[in-house]
C-alpha cells in the first residue's frame, strides 16, 4: 500500500499543479476585465499588472447605470432568456418522452432529422427567420426572439433528454399505472423528478445559448427599448472610439447571473451529461 502511495503522490502533485495553471489561465482574462472596469476614464492599456489599480474607481459602473439603459438591456435579456429556457425544457421533455417511450412510424426518421438540423450553420437561418417574423408581425417583440431561440436549441435538448429517459426503467411507470396514474401523471410524477440532472443541463444550455446570442437579436430587434445586453454593449462602440471602461463594467455585471447559475446547477452537470450516454 505504501508503495502505491509513493508512486501516486508525484502524479497527484503534477496533476494539481497542472490544474492550478489551467485555472490561472482561465481566470486571468476575467480578472483583467475587472481591472479595466476599475480604471478611471477610458484606459485600456496599462503597464501595471495589479488586480486593483492604485487609482481604482467605480466611475465606469456609475456612468453605465446613469448614462446608459443598462437595466433595460438586462431586463430584456432576462425575460427572453428565462422564457426561452423554460419553454425549451417543456417542449424538449415532452418530445423526448415520446421518442423514448413510443414506437411510431417515422420515429427514427424524426430523430435523424433533428440530428441533421444541428449540421446547418446558424447564420443560414437568420434570413428565413427574419422573413417569417416580418410576415407574422413579430419583429421587435419578445415572442419573436423567444421562438427563434427555442427552435434553435430544441434538437440538442431533445437528444439529451431522450438519452436520459432511456435509462429510466419503464417498470417504474408501469407500477404507477397499477396505482391508477395516467400516462401524463406518470410522466410528471415519476419520470420528470428522476430526470432533474438532465433537465438542469437542458435549462442551462438553453439559458446560455440565449443569454449570449447576438446575430439573431441584432436582426430581429431594432427599437432601442427592446435591445438585449449584447446589443446594448455594442452601443458603447461609436466609430473608432470604444468606451472600454463601461464595456468592461457591463461585461463584469452580466457575467454574475451565469456564474450563479453554474454554481447552482454544478451538482447536476456531470450526472446530467453522462448518465444518458449509457442505457441500463
Amino acid at each position: 500500500m505504501s508503495i502505491l502511495q509513493k508512486v501516486s503522490l508525484p502524479r497527484a502533485i503534477i496533476t494539481h499543479i497542472a490544474l492550478w495553471i489551467a485555472c490561472v489561465i482561465a481566470v486571468f482574462p476575467f480578472l483583467r476585465v475587472v481591472t479595466i472596469s476599475l480604471r478611471p476614464g477610458n484606459n485600456l492599456f496599462s503597464t501595471s499588472f495589479s488586480l486593483i489599480p492604485p487609482e481604482a474607481t467605480l466611475e465606469n459602473y456609475y456612468r453605465l447605470f446613469t448614462e446608459r439603459q443598462f437595466f433595460q438591456w438586462v431586463f430584456n435579456s432576462f425575460v427572453i432568456t428565462s422564457t426561452t429556457a423554460i419553454l425549451g425544457v417543456v417542449l424538449a421533455s415532452t418530445a423526448a418522452y415520446a421518442f423514448s417511450r413510443y414506437k411510431f412510424p417515422g420515429r427514427m426518421a424524426g430523430l435523424s432529422f433533428l440530428l441533421m438540423t444541428q449540421m446547418i450553420p446558424g447564420t443560414m437561418l437568420i434570413l428565413p427567420q427574419y422573413l417569417i417574423m416580418a410576415k407574422t408581425n413579430m419583429l421587435d417583440t419578445y415572442m419573436g426572439l423567444i421562438i427563434a431561440y427555442s427552435v434553435g436549441t430544441l434538437p440538442f435538448s431533445v437528444w439529451v433528454l431522450k438519452g436520459y429517459f432511456d435509462t429510466i426503467p419503464r417498470s417504474l411507470e408501469e407500477a404507477a399505472f397499477v396505482d391508477g396514474c395516467s400516462e401524463m401523471q406518470a410522466f410528471y410524477k415519476i419520470v420528470l423528478p428522476l430526470s432533474k440532472p438532465a433537465l438542469a443541463i437542458v435549462f442551462l444550455f438553453n439559458f446560455m445559448s440565449s443569454w449570449n446570442e447576438v446575430l439573431v437579436a441584432y436582426t430581429v430587434l431594432g427599437k432601442p427599448e427592446m435591445k438585449t445586453w449584447p446589443l446594448g454593449l455594442m452601443e458603447l462602440q461609436a466609430g473608432f472610439n470604444v468606451a472600454w471602461g463601461q464595456f468592461a463594467a457591463g461585461s463584469v455585471l452580466i457575467s454574475i447571473p451565469t456564474i450563479l447559475l453554474f454554481f447552482v446547477s454544478s451538482k447536476y452537470m456531470m450526472s446530467g451529461l453522462t448518465l444518458g450516454a449509457v442505457k441500463g
